[in-house]
């Protein structure tokens, strides 16, 4: 794994402070959790990152397989960052492995249409990003879907200000997805790896 052959040569923010197991699992958590919002953000600013990400963006009806939609090349993109993110720091293996694990989970988790009562819902949302925040990430209005990047937790939305707390039409009448790419033609396989040379990019 890249994480053990950097700690073997001792590259990385962690390898050099020498912190307790646990503290640097959990500091290594938080670190990671904070840089996938900004790459999160990035998607949405710059033109050519946009192109991929968009692909996840197009699913106009939202549930735990968005969560796994993804271009394969933002992917592969997506791999190289978090390996410079592993030679900045070097977390150990466990800290990576447990990383992954609970992305995945929340990317599965926020991306369902799971009901949560709202009373529930707002208390959770002060701690990890839930459904419905994240759901008005997919907005189809633009205001809205540039907002509520959060993965994992939901700090980084309030701390930046790029949190919002709900749509303008409300959950049940919010429409999800882009304003272009609505057709059923755009769902195929093909169609998706072809989306991002299209030309209807427009974040």
């Amino acid at each position: 794994m890249i994480a053990d052959k950097v700690n073997s040569i001792g590259i990385g923010l962690f390898n050099w402070l020498n912190l307790p197991e646990n503290l640097e699992i959990i500091l290594s958590l938080i670190f990671f959790d904070f840089f996938i919002y900004l790459q999160h953000i990035a998607t949405h600013k710059f033109k050519f990152l946009w192109k991929f990400h968009q692909v996840h963006h197009a699913d106009i009806d939202l549930d735990v397989s968005s969560g796994n939609r993804f271009h394969t090349i933002e992917i592969a993109l997506s791999f190289l960052y978090k390996f410079l993110l592993i030679l900045l720091i070097g977390p150990s293996s466990k800290a990576v492995i447990l990383f992954e694990i609970l992305l995945n989970s929340m990317a599965m988790f926020n991306h369902s249409n799971i009901f949560i009562p709202k009373k529930i819902d707002n208390i959770l949302r002060c701690f990890i990003v839930t459904p419905d925040m994240h759901r008005i990430h997919h907005s189809i209005k633009k205001n809205e879907h540039n907002s509520n990047f959060g993965f994992n937790l939901s700090i980084w939305d309030f701390i930046f200000k790029t949190y919002k707390e709900s749509p303008s039409l409300g959950q049940l009448k919010m429409t999800i997805g882009l304003p272009y790419f609505r057709q059923q033609k755009y769902i195929s396989p093909i169609s998706l790896l072809t989306m991002p040379f299209q030309t209807k990019d427009e974040e």
